[in-house]
């Protein structure tokens, strides 16, 4: 699924930038080459980032 349409970013493109760029949906972008255009993929895109981040920071129970 496109996450962005201006810039045809993907959110699978999106979610690999949010483990390698610690910055907003700006700077994720901007580690892909792009820059937002018309803005309206910016909240969409914070909130897959943030849950990105959720999901890799997230401890694991480890079975004793």
């Amino acid at each position: 699924m496109y996450t962005c349409i201006c810039n045809a970013i993907r959110e699978t493109d999106l979610r690999n930038a949010a483990r390698r760029c610690p910055g907003d949906a700006e700077a994720c972008y901007a580690s892909l080459g792009k820059r937002p255009a018309c803005g309206t993929c910016l909240d969409e895109a914070e909130a897959i980032i943030f849950e990105e981040r959720e999901l890799a920071f997230k401890p694991t129970s480890v079975a004793a």
